[in-house]
This record gives C-alpha cells, sequence and structure tokens, in this order.
C-alpha cells in the first residue's frame, strides 16, 4: 500500500479563493492525504470542517474578522488597475514576502510536510518551501493572471487582440505591468538572500521557478491557456460549495415556471449594496423568479425581498443553478464556473479585481454580456430580457458546459500533487 503524504496548504482570505483551495485539500484528504492549512483565522472553521489541521499566520499579515477595514487591498478605493497591482505588490506578495517566508518556516517545522500547496501569490511561502528542499505546487484558484505574451494581462478585462492594434495593445500593457511589479524584486531578493536562496531574475520567477503549477480553471475558457509556461497545467475549476452556505429551499410553488435567475455577487466586500438594489429593482419589473445571495459581507435589510426576488444570506449556487435560466454575478471566477457548468449563461457586471477579465471571456465565447457598474435597472432589466429570450446565449453556455465536463474526464488534480511529492498515485479515487 502507498504511504499517505503529509500537505502543507499556504492560503489566504481571498473570499472566492479559499473554497476551491480546500476543494482541492478535501479531494488529498479523499485519498489518504493529511493536510495541514496555514492561513488566516478567518479561514479556520471552514479548513477544519473539511477535515484539515490548521495554524493561523502570525507575523505576516492577516485577517482575524471580515470586517472591511481588516482588507488588505481595499481595492473598492480605486478603479485603476495599475494602482491595484502596485497595492497587491507592497501589501501582500513583495512587500510581506519575509513574514509569511518566516511563518511557512516554521509550519514546515513543525508538520513536517512531504509537499508544500500554497496560493500562487504567496511568494514568501514559496520561497520558504524551496528553502527546505520540499516539492512545491502552488495553486493559481481563478484564470492564470501572470503577464504572459500571447494573452491580455489581467485587470482592464481586454477582449482576446485581433490583428496589430490588438497585439500592440497587450504588449504596451504587459510592459506597464512588468514594469510595476518588477520594483518589487528587491524586496523578495532580500527576503530570499536571508533564507540563502539565489536572486532572481524576474519578479515572477518566484511562482514560475516550482516544480508544477495548478491552474483551477477551465483551458478552453481562458485566453491564456495556449500560452503558458510548460510547467503549468489546467485542472479545471472545482466548483465546491463554501461550508458556510445555508440549506435553500424554494418558496414558489411548483405551479410558477417563471424562468430562474440566481444573481450571486462576489463573497468580500466591494461596495456592492447599490448594485444588488438595482438588480432586485430590474427584476421586480421582470416575469423572473429570483434568488440573491449577499455572502457574509453585507448586513440584513441592506438589500431586501420583492414579491418575485428573494434575498437571502447565502444558499449553495449548485442546486438553484440546476434549474436557473441565467446568473447575474459580479463576474468572480467561482460564480462564473459553476454557472458554466451548468449551462448558464450569464449577465456580468464587473466590479475589480479579475472580474472584468472573466467578463471578457465569457463575451468571447457567447455565453452573456457584460454590464458597466453605472448601468441602470432599466438597462440591467433590457439586458436580462436579451439574454433570456435569445437561445445563442444558452447554446454558447451549454457548449462550453460540454466541453469542461469533456476536460475533467482527463484530470487527476490529486495525481498531479502525488507525483511532485514522490508518491505513485493511489488505485482508488473519490472522484
Amino acid at each position: 500500500m502507498n504511504m499517505p503524504r503529509r500537505c502543507l496548504m499556504p492560503m489566504w482570505e481571498g473570499g472566492g479563493t479559499v473554497p476551491p483551495q480546500l476543494g482541492v485539500a478535501r479531494r488529498l484528504l479523499a485519498r489518504g492525504h493529511s493536510v495541514h492549512v496555514l492561513g488566516d483565522p478567518t479561514i479556520r472553521e471552514q479548513a477544519v470542517s473539511v477535515g484539515c489541521s490548521f495554524s493561523p499566520w502570525q507575523r505576516a499579515p492577516h485577517r482575524t474578522a471580515l470586517d472591511p477595514a481588516q482588507d488588505l487591498m481595499k481595492d473598492w478605493e480605486t478603479s485603476n488597475p495599475l494602482v491595484m497591482l502596485a497595492r497587491l505588490r507592497d501589501r501582500f506578495v513583495a512587500g510581506p514576502a519575509a513574514a509569511y517566508a518566516a511563518d511557512t518556516a516554521d509550519a514546515i517545522t513543525a508538520t513536517q510536510p512531504d509537499i508544500v500547496v500554497p496560493d500562487y501569490l504567496l511568494f514568501g511561502a514559496i520561497m520558504a518551501a524551496q528553502a527546505a528542499h520540499l516539492p512545491v505546487v502552488p495553486i493559481v484558484p481563478n484564470i492564470w493572471a501572470l503577464p504572459t505574451s500571447g494573452a491580455p494581462a489581467i485587470g482592464p478585462g481586454f477582449p482576446l487582440a485581433k490583428g496589430a492594434p490588438g497585439r500592440t495593445r497587450d504588449a504596451v500593457l504587459r510592459g506597464a505591468v512588468n514594469r510595476l511589479l518588477g520594483r518589487g524584486l528587491p524586496t523578495l531578493n532580500a527576503a530570499r538572500n536571508d533564507l540563502g536562496l539565489p536572486p532572481l531574475r524576474s519578479f515572477y520567477d518566484q511562482v514560475l521557478d516550482t516544480d508544477r503549477i495548478l491552474v483551477l480553471s477551465s483551458p478552453t475558457f481562458d485566453f491564456a491557456s495556449p500560452f503558458v509556461p510548460r510547467n503549468v497545467t489546467y485542472t479545471g475549476p472545482i466548483l465546491d460549495e463554501p461550508s458556510w452556505a445555508e440549506v435553500w429551499q424554494a418558496p414558489w410553488t411548483e405551479t410558477n415556471r417563471d424562468p430562474l435567475v440566481l444573481v450571486g455577487f462576489s463573497s468580500t466586500f466591494q461596495q456592492q449594496g447599490a448594485l444588488l438594489r438595482s438588480v432586485v429593482e430590474a427584476l421586480s419589473s421582470l416575469p423572473v423568479r429570483a434568488v440573491v445571495t449577499l455572502g457574509q459581507m453585507l448586513p440584513d435589510g441592506e438589500v431586501v425581498s420583492t414579491d418575485n426576488v428573494v434575498v437571502v444570506p447565502s444558499a449553495p449556487h449548485g442546486p438553484i443553478l440546476r434549474e436557473a435560466s441565467l446568473t447575474i454575478t459580479h463576474g468572480g471566477h467561482g460564480t462564473v464556473m459553476k454557472s458554466l457548468a451548468a449551462g448558464v449563461p450569464m449577465v456580468c457586471i464587473p466590479m475589480g479585481r479579475d472580474q472584468n477579465d472573466n467578463a471578457a471571456r465569457l463575451v468571447h465565447h457567447g455565453a452573456g454580456v457584460r454590464l458597466s457598474t453605472r448601468s441602470s435597472a432599466d438597462r440591467i432589466a433590457k439586458a436580462t430580457q436579451d439574454v433570456l429570450t435569445r437561445p445563442d446565449f444558452a447554446a454558447a453556455a451549454q457548449r462550453l458546459a460540454a466541453t469542461m465536463a469533456d476536460e475533467a474526464r482527463t484530470i487527476d488534480l490529486v495525481g498531479e500533487l502525488e507525483v511532485h511529492a514522490q508518491v505513485p498515485a493511489f488505485e482508488s479515487s473519490s472522484e
């Protein structure tokens, strides 16, 4: 019988990034391995409910509550992608890299892992694993985000380049992003020097120079998949529900056959209250049934139900999507992937982060439309009607669903990790 392996998973309170990474942990546990999560205290309950052991960040930045005041990026304060990248560099990736490395080194000493599987943005955790001479396989819980020749840089939500003008646009933005993030290279190299590691030549090499990188997305969906480095593997999205999602009970009678619309916006704070109220106003004017899931950040009463729109703190999206005809979303990767896997088209209203880029890919594949956050309730209602009544949107979403199902049949995510932990894949699988 093959020996079980010990896995250390450093992660952070990234909202929608947590369920798929804990989904990886759940699959490792089901194959007989053990998993220790090193993360923000806000993740503890979710990690333990999956079956992981847990310890919190000590020196590194972390959140003890979901209060927006503790958010490192506070991305609702700016709409400029370059400003956000600078904050990411200084407040999270490079600035505190030495602190993340120190905490990870302590966790390595305490848990003696065979492999480290960190969030790809935790550069300090990666370098600590390298200093300990351990296999390290970073997880990208969304589309490929590093600037890559052949694909538009993440942030503005550019469409796939067509012709010389588009390629020039991408090259200019990629150069700007490279220069901006490159200013963090001296800080990274100082942290590496303290660990006895050689200096990096490029900012991105901290994550690129690893054993394997696993992208938890669909290669068909993502523009960048043909252009990623050779050690990058797309393992498909993990569609697990968050542990805090409450049981859903539909309030409608079985005779009500109006189209069902799922509304799911960010599980973290993005000042989404006013936009959600506009969505509810739009849906209240249409012959639909709608479920609005608020997530963990909006207080009771900020968005209220109407005759045909039910507002709930949370609900598992999967069961609702089995009946839904449309999703209205901010374009977070998890909601987009769950909707596409169910063959459900979308109206995307991006609010920041990678949401514009997910929306660009959705539009490229013909499975939905993108609106501005400044859209009126009337504009949202019109877009909703368009997507509900035009069969081409649903057909495109269903094609992607079939493709994603085919991709999933050829993927063994845990097997990838077992190979790099130097243990043969187990013969049995829970998948």
